[in-house]
């Protein structure tokens, strides 16, 4: 079983004990966050889309709050002698997922 869930703006296709990492999320270690934002969930021979899925739930507890790897931005203008660099980390938030609960099909 899978579903396409939305958070921070993008979406993420995830699975049962699946590990990702999303936009930062207001949760502490060890919580359950629940998204209700699914998009679609599919079984094998069976696949059920919505915007959102209704009734459709995905669990997942919050493993750590993490930072991505730097990225560095530099901006150079040629024969200008001019240069900037900066960098920067992303804040991220580190999900195992848990269940996923479809509602059955004819009820919503």
């Amino acid at each position: 079983m899978f579903a396409v869930i939305r958070t921070g703006g993008k979406q993420y296709r995830v699975t049962p004990n699946a590990v990702l990492k999303v936009e930062k999320l207001e949760a502490e270690p060890g919580t359950t966050v629940t998204f209700t934002d699914v998009l679609a969930v599919g079984e094998p021979g069976a696949l059920t889309l919505g915007s959102p899925v209704a009734g459709a739930t995905v669990t997942a507890s919050v493993i750590a709050q993490d930072r991505l790897e730097k990225v560095i931005i530099f901006k150079k203008r040629r024969r200008q002698n001019s240069r900037r660099k900066n960098g920067h980390r992303q804040h991220v938030t580190v999900l195992r997922i848990g269940a996923i609960n479809a509602a059955p099909p004819g009820e919503a």
